[in-house]
């Protein structure tokens, strides 16, 4: 839609990406946050498990489900927008400041829940959409910070793809290493940072 309402536009076209993800991710966390969490994001799920919240095996059930979700997510856009639902991404997003951006990403994003988790955990699912709403503006690769994302956005030759391996350097590899380095980096200072004040619940947001 962005593409299509831009008239070529970038930054149009990027303000009407960064808009309706930031406001879902809100409304999804709402809706979905006393079914599982809210755990749409396997980095997440991984800081989540190092920190003994999550048990593995419910880890990469999560895992498996988000990348499964993604996939039939860009397949439902394609539909939607009469594109070929099998498509492989063209769009080069590569080199260290992109892979850095990612790191600082998810980073970011990761730091943020756990921050509010350790003290005001209601406010999470406004936190999250008006990080990654920042995020968009504020890294060089427009903040993917989800390795299922990144999967998914691969099999979609639009303007949100990312070309995989074979197409671009490192392809998606660099960009999900770069997002599960974040997220472990978060985890550490999160407990450095939050370790005293208290573990609520990974649920109690949603109450």
């Amino acid at each position: 839609m962005a593409a299509r309402l831009a008239g070529g536009n970038g930054a149009l076209a990027l303000l009407c990406n960064t808009l309706p993800t930031g406001a879902i991710l809100t409304v999804l966390i709402q809706t979905f946050g006393s079914v599982s969490g809210a755990h749409f994001n396997p980095a997440v799920s991984i800081a989540f498990a190092l920190r003994r919240e999550l048990p593995w095996p419910e880890a990469v059930a999560y895992i498996v489900v988000q990348i499964v979700g993604g996939i039939i997510g860009v397949w439902a856009a394609h539909a939607m927008f009469e594109l070929p639902l099998l498509q492989v991404s063209l769009t080069m997003r590569t080199g260290p400041g992109q892979w850095f951006a990612e790191f600082v990403a998810a980073f970011g994003l990761v730091l943020t829940i756990l921050g509010c988790l350790a003290r005001t955990p209601a406010a999470i699912p406004y936190a999250v959409g008006l990080y990654i709403t920042a995020a968009y503006w504020f890294t060089a690769s427009t903040s993917f910070a989800n390795p299922a994302v990144t999967i998914a956005r691969a099999l979609s030759d639009t303007y949100a793809g990312i070309a995989p391996a074979g197409i671009a350097p490192a392809g998606i590899a660099a960009f999900i290493a770069a997002q599960l380095l974040g997220a472990l980096a978060a985890v550490a200072l999160a407990w450095w940072l939050f370790a005293k004040k208290g573990k609520p619940s990974v649920d109690d947001y949603a109450r």
